[in-house]
């Protein structure tokens, strides 16, 4: 007896119940929603991220706000080179060891960083008030779980 077609249903699982498709689902509506409230500042929501860990912890190593964005090092280079090329950050090199890169915010980066925090907690507080800030504020501490869950390296 010849077997039955494969439905489409029966080759591939349900794509709303997948984790990473929802999170990016997520991602993407709430980096839109960010870029637009920050766009009379030129930066996008990356950048403003980027800007906002070196206002707030000084210069540091590449790697080291790499690893704060949850970014490879050659992602975060990409992310800074237009924040490098608008003279928001400079790149140096490490006094104690010529492999590191140090980014520092410089004063343009700083005039601008502020000119963005503005429009940037606007849309903090429209999304909270969307949300609901104990839903927003569990959402945080949900998606730092998910930074930190320990995954077991994909066969």
């Amino acid at each position: 007896m010849p077997r039955a077609a494969a439905k489409s249903s029966d080759l591939v699982d349900d794509p709303a119940r997948c984790n990473c498709n929802q999170v990016r689902r997520a991602a993407r509506r709430l980096s839109r929603y960010y870029d637009l409230a920050l766009a009379p500042s030129g930066l996008k929501s990356t950048q403003y991220s980027l800007l906002s860990y070196l206002v707030t912890s000084a210069p540091m190593t590449m790697a080291r706000l790499a690893k704060l964005m949850s970014m490879d090092r050659a992602t975060t280079g990409h992310n800074l080179r237009p924040l490098v090329r608008d003279g928001f950050v400079e790149i140096s090199v490490g006094e104690n060891d010529r492999r590191e890169r140090i980014v520092t915010v410089t004063k343009q980066g700083h005039k601008t960083h502020a000119r963005a925090l503005a429009a940037w907690r606007r849309a903090q507080t429209a999304f909270e008030g969307a949300m609901g800030e104990r839903e927003a504020a569990d959402l945080r501490d949900l998606m730092n779980r998910v930074v930190d869950v320990p995954l077991p390296r994909p066969e």
